[in-house]
């Protein structure tokens, strides 16, 4: 394995060797390439990517190991390829007239254009040699002086040096050097117009800018201009924006103290040649209305319908189509009250939010009175939605299979402004294993129906208001599904029931609460379970013709595999509990009862979602996830108020299916950082733990972890990690408690190409349930040596609406091996494992 590492380790140097010999090869002999930029602040190193985002020029970018990619493409091309082709056409004699003559012109241009085509292509992708251009070195120094004077740092003074070598490559120093930081000392106030002065004295507090702090020009100063121009337009002064507010600071002969006036103008109220101050004044809104049927066609016709509600004046073309209520509690601009420019912020997203119409316009229009009245025009979209798909699959359990999805939305059902969305899915297919034995080609089907109804509000008989106003988008979600699979592993009939309500706290929170969500999972063909589970049945079949318990007859299934099982736990065969055999015997058939058994959960759950992404684009933010949820309680509470009696296995039942008692919780964090030129640092943790207890003693499989997979430790298949060190025959291994680690590196290639490095970690136990393998249950932190560790490395293409993904991963520590050296024993490519996926990880 070592020699295989080295090798490819030589590769990536030899690669590296190739491409970085011939970098200067564009470069002319007066010319220089840049290599390198250090920057020294008071004679030290600073690499931070805000000084390095103020440099002009940078060097060409580099991949590890490899080196200048791109620059060495771009110098693959020619540089005047167009005329080489021309001088090639006139370099024989009648060349040139006997291509004419035996193509047509177009044919000869087509032929220019292809010799030209992937001479371009290699210039777009390449990167072109980054030449030392001294006055670009002078645009950079003045950027550093100007940063630093922002930053309210005293003296400053920036030289550089080019530093050029015999090989045609430079490198250039910057040198910084600046004195002590100004210190704010007093915050003086300079406000014309009475109201805007006393609205000052209230939002003073939270000001940003405080004595005794570093004065910094940009951005502390911009922010709090900003913040000041927010407070007052939602505190009624609607006229106003930050252009009325300006700073002066004075730093003269100060001794490094920085005095701050604040200045804010009275409101210009502009005419053709004069321009006339006065004092701003509060605004309050007089009255709100809405257009529900607005289109630009029936603009100027009269309104057919009104409704007066809640101080709102509902306007209709033809027929009030909606509930007064359904409309008003997405609007959060109230008659009567002052303006607020969130307010309407949060209308537009509410109203968005509804499904029900296309973009709003809000429109004030100023009255004499210091009022404004407010239009809100709505333009519904369509009642009917219809959508629409189709897949073709291939599988392990089928040779093809055909789905077909088709989907109905109704908006406005109950004229609530409510969408309910009807959804199916019907599905055929060839299993892998019947061949020729069967009576039909297509012996697998999936037939579904999934019922969605989104009320926007609180569907609830209480007053919610005071708890979750409307200006938080609460919402009501009830579903109910069912699906039937047919001659698909246990063959299994699911139904699935919730309710649950959602609600933003604020713009980066999302707090969801399910009342109820109530699964049944009814499995049809149980006899089928080790044909499904191959590999607990080979164990279990190894193990029987070793005590020859089938006359060396490999055991059939349901019949003889059922009684094998039984015969083993009752004593009935050689085996004894002390023996290894028996003991997997015993696990084989306690993981065979748990899968196999009917489920029916009734739980209740509460999460929070913290992201703090600006946009899609960002790439400098964090995201929290917190889940907690119960299940069993109210049926357990229920069972023991009615008396029932309990099943052989000390469980009660409800309509024959014991039901499960649990509770869970999930903690998940993802951090990113913008490292510069498309270079980013991603990080996730992932930890949850689900705990039986009252009527069950271990957890429902849909309700377990497993490891491994693209998108977890990508040196593992899913299922195949864990857990513990445990050895398992299990197709799919899970368990009741995860910890999880992630850390990835992602850089630009070239164009859309991006490449990723990256360290994956964790794994699954068992945790207070029935499993006893001391190799597959946490029993104290010394089982996080059982932590398994994955790396690699991945290319990602981003077709702008999806990201293509492929990633290589490498077992770097395996607790598998137990007591044995853990460290690369399978880090070679042929125990690799390869992954496909669509979009990041994390």
């Amino acid at each position: 394995m070592y020699q295989q590492l080295l090798k490819i380790l030589i590769l990536f140097f030899i690669a590296g060797y190739i491409t970085s010999c011939n970098t200067v090869k564009r470069v002319a002999e007066d010319e220089h390439l840049l290599v390198e930029n250090t920057v020294y602040v008071n004679d030290k190193k600073s690499k931070t990517e805000t000084i390095t985002s103020l440099l002009h020029q940078k060097p060409n970018s580099k991949l590890p190991l490899i080196g200048n990619l791109r620059l060495n493409i771009y110098n693959l091309a020619r540089p005047n390829r167009d005329s080489i082709f021309e001088a090639w056409l006139d370099k024989k004699p009648n060349r040139r007239e006997r291509l004419n003559k035996a193509y047509s012109q177009k044919q000869v241009d087509r032929l220019k254009n292809s010799a030209l085509g992937f001479n371009n292509w290699l210039k777009k992708t390449g990167e072109p040699p980054v030449i030392v251009d001294e006055e670009k070195t002078k645009k950079t120094v003045k950027r550093l002086k100007s940063y630093y004077k922002l930053n309210g740092l005293s003296n400053v003074d920036v030289n550089y040096k080019i530093n050029t070598k015999d090989n045609k490559r430079a490198s250039i120093d910057y040198f910084v050097k600046h004195g002590e930081p100004y210190i704010i000392d007093s915050i003086t106030k300079n406000i014309k117009s009475p109201v805007i002065d006393s609205l000052y004295k209230k939002i003073k507090k939270r000001a940003l800018i405080k004595k005794g702090d570093q004065y910094i020009i940009d951005p502390i100063l911009g922010l709090e201009r900003d913040r000041i121009a927010t407070e007052m337009r939602n505190s009624g002064v609607y006229h106003f924006n930050q252009d009325y507010i300006r700073f002066t600071v004075d730093t003269v002969e100060t001794d490094k103290k920085a005095n701050i006036d604040i200045i804010i103008q009275d409101r210009a109220i502009r005419s053709q040649d004069t321009i006339l101050r006065e004092p701003f004044k509060i605004y309050t809104i007089d009255n709100v209305n809405i257009i529900t049927d607005y289109t630009f066609e029936n603009r100027n016709k009269p309104f057919q319908d009104s409704i007066s509600y809640g101080g709102y004046k509902l306007l209709s073309y033809g027929k009030m189509r909606y509930r007064p209520r359904a409309i008003t509690d997405a609007v959060v601009i109230n008659p009567g009250s002052i303006f607020k420019d969130i307010n309407r912020t949060r209308t537009f997203r509410h109203l968005n939010e509804l499904q029900t119409f296309k973009y709003p316009t809000i429109e004030y229009i100023e009255n004499n009175d210091n009022t404004l009245s407010n239009t809100i025009k709505l333009t519904p979209l369509k009642k009917f939605g219809l959508g629409f798909s189709a897949e073709v699959s291939k599988s392990n359990i089928q040779t093809i299979g055909l789905a077909l999805n088709p989907s109905l939305l109704i908006r406005n059902i109950f004229r609530g402004a409510e969408t309910f969305e009807i959804s199916a899915i019907g599905s055929i297919g060839a299993s892998d294993d019947a061949g020729d034995n069967r009576n039909q080609f297509f012996d697998i089907n999936e037939l579904g129906v999934d019922l969605k109804l989104t009320i926007p509000r609180l569907f609830s008989p209480f007053y919610t208001e005071n708890l979750i106003p409307k200006y938080m988008s609460p919402t009501t979600r009830i579903g109910l599904s069912a699906t039937s699979q047919t001659n698909i592993g246990l063959d299994k009939q699911t139904f699935v029931g919730s309710f649950n309500f959602k609600w933003n706290p604020n713009t980066i929170a999302t707090n969801r609460l399910d009342l109820f969500n109530i699964q049944y999972v009814r499995n049809l063909n149980i006899g089928n379970y080790f044909g499904v589970y191959q590999s607990s049945y080979n164990a279990l079949n190894n193990i029987s013709n070793t005590i020859n318990y089938n006359n060396g007859e490999d055991l059939l299934f349901p019949e003889q595999t059922d009684a094998f099982l039984s015969d083993v736990l009752n004593d009935n065969t050689s085996l004894t509990p002390t023996d290894n055999d028996y003991k997997t015997v015993s696990a084989i058939n306690e993981r065979k009862n748990r899968l196999t058994e009917n489920n029916l959960i009734l739980s209740s759950s509460f999460s929070f979602t913290q992201d703090k992404r600006q946009n899609l684009f960002d790439e400098n933010f964090s995201i929290f996830r917190f889940k907690v949820e119960a299940a069993g309680n109210l049926l357990a509470n229920t069972s023991k108020l009615l008396g029932l009696n309990k099943n052989e296995d000390n469980r009660y039942e409800l309509f024959n299916v014991a039901y499960s008692q649990y509770i869970k919780t999930e903690f998940d964090y993802v951090k990113h950082w913008n490292l510069g030129r498309k270079n980013v640092l991603a990080l996730r943790s992932f930890f949850g733990i689900a705990i039986p207890y009252g009527n069950s003693s271990s957890i429902p499989f849909a309700k377990s972890f497993f490891a491994g997979g693209p998108n977890d430790n990508r040196a593992w298949t899913a299922y195949n990690l864990g857990p513990g060190s445990s050895v398992t025959n299990d197709e799919f291994n899970e368990a009741n408690l995860k910890l999880a680690f992630s850390l990835e590196q992602r850089f630009n290639i070239f164009e859309n190409l991006n490449g990723a490095v990256f360290i994956d970690s964790g794994n699954i136990w068992n945790a207070l349930d029935d499993v006893e393998d001391n190799n597959a249950t946490f029993t104290s932190l010394d089982s996080l040596k059982d932590i398994a560790i994955g790396s690699g490395f991945g290319l990602r293409y981003d077709f702008s609406f999806f990201v293509f993904r492929f990633d290589v991963g490498f077992k770097t520590y395996d607790p598998f091996y137990r007591d044995q050296n853990r460290w690369f024993n399978d880090y070679n490519f042929s125990n690799a494992v390869y992954n496909i996926g669509i979009n990041y990880p994390f």
